[in-house]
């Protein structure tokens, strides 16, 4: 392998670590803030889960080897769009936002092979629409109208009911939905890195243009995330605990479930979704299903736009980091 293939390698690792430590907060949050789990052990059952569920599929890391450029990279454009990823990143944790660290290192490929080849019709616009752009705006809405759905149900359910014994029953849930997100946050957050890392190793030739992901991407990138969510990063988790709705046990555990759901369902399609989005537009719905004031709405502005910023930020960074990398390496 050549230099540049192993800081690929490197600095993909260092991005799923910020990945697994920048996206805890996805799966233990709401459980965190509702004393379902204490802080230890929901970061413990994270980083467990993350790393068995990272381990399952290849659906989205095929994705983003073949589905996104048309053209055979150089080793050091996937370098770039690399380290334009973890810039977005590192950004976003420093300012306590959940943004999606999918989106920005899809965003960051875009943008390094389009400076890279001096043309857009190296990527395949139709593969981003379809498995990009439009999970990106369906997934979180579906994640919101289903919790939203569910909470109204559960609320009519248990109406007349005294409730500090639902919110008991609840918070033993809770620990079973936890697990949930942390396993299907590894089905498809991990798998963008398992991708990146076999688009490097194709682009340089030590494997064929076919290959899928070898078992030993699937560990290094199982373990690098879970690793990292060990760690967790605490800001992100103030807000999407507290910051969006106060939350309860019954609202957590539906917020939750419906976020397993809906990415299971993303990763069998192999569509690379945000996790964070999809989690902070479920507790939005569970929220919004008590009354509407309950929702923090000037957070989930804040959110929303950083949303909306990151596919053509980590595009720009993407590409402003060829040019830095080509200085070094060409």
């Amino acid at each position: 392998m050549t230099p540049i293939i192993i800081c690929s390698i490197l600095f993909a690792v260092v991005f799923e670590f910020i990945n697994g430590f920048h996206d805890t907060a996805n799966a233990i949050a709401t459980s965190v803030y509702t004393r379902a789990l204490t802080v230890g052990r929901a970061i413990a059952l994270a980083a467990g889960m993350n790393f068995i569920g990272a381990l399952v599929s290849e659906n989205v890391a095929k994705t983003i080897t073949t589905g996104l450029v048309s053209v055979r990279l150089e080793e050091y454009v996937i370098l770039a769009a690399l380290i334009g990823a973890i810039l977005w990143n590192l950004f976003t944790l420093w300012r306590g936002i959940p943004s999606s660290s999918s989106h920005a290192l899809i965003g960051a490929l875009i943008g390094a092979t389009v400076v890279h080849t001096l043309s857009v019709k190296s990527v395949k616009w139709e593969g981003v629409l379809e498995k990009i752009v439009i999970p990106l705006f369906t997934s979180p809405l579906v994640g919101f109208f289903i919790a939203f759905l569910l909470m109204k149900l559960l609320r009519r359910l248990l109406a007349g009911v005294y409730r500090n014994h639902p919110n008991r029953v609840f918070l033993r849930l809770q620990i079973l939905s936890a697990s949930l997100v942390a396993f299907s946050h590894g089905t498809n957050d991990a798998q963008k890195t398992m991708g990146i890392i076999t688009l490097a190793l194709i682009s340089g030739g030590v494997l064929p243009l076919d290959s899928g992901v070898p078992w030993e991407v699937k560990l290094l990138c199982a373990a690098t995330i879970a690793a990292g969510t060990s760690i967790g990063g605490w800001k992100i988790m103030k807000t999407m605990g507290g910051g969006v709705i106060k939350l309860e046990p019954s609202s957590g555990f539906v917020a939750e479930t419906t976020s397993a759901l809906v990415i299971e369902s993303m990763s069998f399609l192999g569509a690379p979704i945000s996790t964070t989005q999809v989690i902070t537009a479920a507790v939005m719905g569970a929220g919004t299903a008590r009354r509407l004031r309950s929702v923090k709405w000037q957070t989930v502005s804040r959110i929303v736009r950083t949303w909306v910023l990151t596919l053509p930020a980590s595009a720009l960074l993407g590409g402003i980091s060829v040019y830095f990398v080509q200085f070094f390496v060409v």
